[in-house]
């Protein structure tokens, strides 16, 4: 384990900077805290006015203090903190907590602030800075101001948590307490000029007090030490639940193309997360109901779910919580409706369905006992749900005392879902260790987190580097193309492309074309204009003697749309038939993003795709484009929908993987590209690639060597 992490976690001694003498200030509270916790290790208080602190000797200075401490918290005024990191380097502190704000998160002149902090750092290792600082429970060490930790009690379990927000961290730890989750240890990362979430989950991966890791997460900014991280706690069975705020695509900046506006940040963050197995939190209750679920321990190991209920309208609603999810809510076998008859619950109760409704004469405990019994004795079920209904209220013990002699002998997963508000019948259960919920959302939301633990990361299937990559491209790559350029390009790099000609509206003739009766597109040629549509640039079904006037027509039509005088144009031939798709490629922050799906003018509005992250150190395979297709709402046109023949799959498949391989060729260049469409014709026929757009940077152009 890392010698610094551990002194941080576990440090022998704590300087606070800036320690207040008031024990209700924020600079008061963590002495207060640690000696509440009734911490070993020496405190030294650092205050010029003050000759003593919570009966502690105070020091006038960082230079005074009687030895190097491992650990200093710091709760000066932004001016000041720079000098003091600075010192504290000097002497050689292990690690500096940096609570005050004022930095990165303000702005420009803070980020200018933040960069001198790291600067000053050397090689000391900074918590921070606008942190809310750590908090081990295991070890009882709160370094931290956090308002909840004045709570008495809190239980300490196998849960640890990292936080980008300090505010956070106080409202997990108190809603864990109210559930009764125990946690270990509780980290706030904020601004993370040096350590981050990965340093964190790293030594977490190594910490015996440590099962599971929950994390709120605003950005991940370094994502290639995070995904090692994630991979090795994944590698030792530790879970990994995230909880990602910034949903909403309102402030993500506009792209050229079509893919840009439709990955989303999100969309990324989620195939991110499936590609590392981190179990993601839809909603903030999901994310203390999960690891709720989790702590139970238990395996699940198939998707067939119980629910048994006296209320019929709980049940139901639990059933559609499973339903959602994918669960299977199937009716009893002929052994458990059997022997649930043998109970003589009476005609009114429902035992040949699901859920298992044995009504008020299932609350008398014997009876209640003997169902939960039918019910797990079998391998029929691979969980159950219990309802607590009406009777929690009047019997809050009646569910705990049924269930809790098949906790340690069944092998399946137990939760419960209370629909009254029975609290003290959810704290028997908590404490009993069923995984118990206010919510019947809840229940699928957990039981999915628990298959999820258990399901194997898919791993990319590596397929050789292509043979038709061009050794020298077709022109020098910089700026943007057009779309004729794009398409040789393409051409180049093994995608098939349709039959065009380029051509000056001055110089056509259509004598040039091999034949007259033949239809054509008409399109405009211009690297300011790379949607063609928006500005009327294109005509379609245009016979070759009518090409020069319907030219004239569209150049005429854009210049009035666009205030651009139109030159050249692309003579293209004519498809019909085929399905529309569309491959691009999304540079984002966490990786270059490749993706799939159903294209043409409408491909933002019916929002029909599948995304994958491209690695540098592995290429997608034909297993993983296919999956990627069978993602696809439109999948089954091109799958033989109703009888309609099969399309070209295996082209298709092929071309997106020269695309890839493209892609990750020129990907230190290359802003943004798509094909939009590509046309995918019936077996056998092939796919083209009909439109496209192609962004390069300026800087260092890629010329032909």
């Amino acid at each position: 384990m890392n010698e610094v992490m551990q002194s941080l976690m576990v440090p022998r001694s704590i300087a606070v900077i800036g320690a207040s003498t008031d024990p209700d200030k924020v600079a008061g509270k963590p002495i207060f805290y640690l000696q509440k916790s009734h911490y070993q290790g020496a405190i030294y208080p650092v205050n010029p006015r003050a000759s003593f602190i919570a009966g502690l000797k105070s020091y006038p200075s960082i230079s005074d203090l009687p030895e190097v401490p491992d650990v200093a918290m710091i709760l000066l005024g932004t001016k000041d903190v720079i000098d003091a990191v600075k010192e504290l380097s000097r002497i050689g502190t292990k690690v500096a907590i940096v609570l005050t704000s004022g930095f990165a998160e303000t702005g420009e002149e803070g980020l200018s602030k933040q960069n001198e902090l790291m600067q000053a750092a050397g090689s000391m290792r900074i918590l921070g800075p606008n942190t809310i600082g750590l908090v081990n429970l295991t070890d009882g060490i709160p370094l931290s101001p956090s308002g909840a930790l004045v709570l008495d009690n809190l239980p300490i379990g196998h849960v640890s948590v990292i936080s980008q927000s300090g505010g956070i961290l106080g409202s997990i730890l108190s809603r864990a307490a109210a559930r009764g989750l125990g946690l270990a240890k509780l980290i706030s990362t904020s601004n993370e000029v040096d350590l981050s979430l990965a340093d964190f989950i790293e030594y977490l991966v190594d910490d015996e007090s440590t099962q599971m890791i929950m994390m709120y997460v605003e950005s991940i900014r370094h994502p290639e030490q995070f995904r090692a991280a994630a991979l090795r706690a994944r590698s030792v069975g530790k879970p990994l639940i995230v909880y990602k705020v910034g949903k909403s695509a309102a402030g993500m900046q506009a792209a050229v193309s079509h893919t840009g506006a439709m990955a989303g940040e999100d969309r990324i963050y989620d195939v991110f997360f499936k590609e590392l197995g981190i179990i993601r939190a839809n909603q903030f209750a999901d994310f203390i109901d999960i690891p709720v679920a989790l702590s139970l321990g238990k395996k699940l190991l198939g998707k067939r779910v119980a629910v048994l209920t006296s209320t019929g309208g709980a049940g139901t609603l639990v059933a559609d919580s499973l339903g959602e999810h994918g669960f299977d809510v199937a009716a009893p076998n002929e052994q458990i409706t059997h022997e649930l008859r043998q109970l003589g619950l009476g005609d009114q109760a429902v035992l040949d369905r699901n859920p298992i409704d044995v009504t008020l004469a299932g609350i008398q405990p014997k009876i209640l006992k003997g169902a939960i019994a039918a019910i797990l004795n079998s391998d029929f079920y691979d969980a159950l749900v219990l309802i607590l209904g009406g009777s929690s209220l009047v019997k809050p013990e009646l569910m705990g005392e049924a269930v809790q002699d098949f906790l340690h002998t069944s092998p399946q997963p137990i939760l419960a879902y209370a629909s009254p508000h029975a609290p003290k019948a959810v704290e028997i259960l908590t404490a009993l260790g069923v995984p118990s919920f206010t919510q019947p959302e809840s229940c699928g939301i957990a039981l999915k987190s628990m298959l999820q633990t258990n399901t194997p990361i898919q791993s990319l299937h590596v397929s050789p580097r292509s043979s038709k990559l061009p050794v020298n491209p077709p022109f020098a790559l910089s700026g943007t193309l057009d779309e004729f350029q794009a398409k040789q390009l393409f051409h180049a790099c093994g995608i098939p492309t349709v039959q065009e000609r380029r051509i000056k509206i001055s110089q056509f003739s259509a004598d040039d074309l091999l034949d007259e009766e033949q239809k054509y597109v008409v399109k405009i040629l211009s690297k300011e204009i790379l949607h063609k549509t928006e500005v009327d640039g294109v005509m379609l079904n245009v016979l070759a003697k009518e090409i020069p006037a319907k030219m004239q027509e569209i150049r005429e039509r854009v210049k009035v749309a666009s205030l651009i005088d139109v030159q050249e144009f692309s003579i293209q031939e004519m498809l019909t038939g085929g399905l529309e798709l569309m491959v691009g490629m999304h540079k984002d922050p966490l990786g270059t993003a490749l993706l799939v799906g159903l294209g043409g003018i409408t491909a933002e509005l019916i929002n029909d795709h599948a995304i994958r992250l491209l690695h540098s150190d592995s290429s997608l395979g034909k297993e993983d484009i296919l999956a990627m297709l069978q993602e696809l709402k439109c999948w089954p046109l091109l799958n033989g929908y109703r009888g309609k023949p099969l399309a070209d799959v295996d082209a298709l498949i092929d071309a997106i993987i020269r695309f890839s391989e493209m892609v990750m060729r020129y990907e230190t260049h290359l802003l943004e590209c798509e094909i939009n469409p590509i046309f995918v014709f019936d077996k056998g026929q092939g796919v083209k690639a009909a439109d496209g757009v192609v962004i390069f940077t300026t800087a260092n152009p890629l010329k032909v060597s």
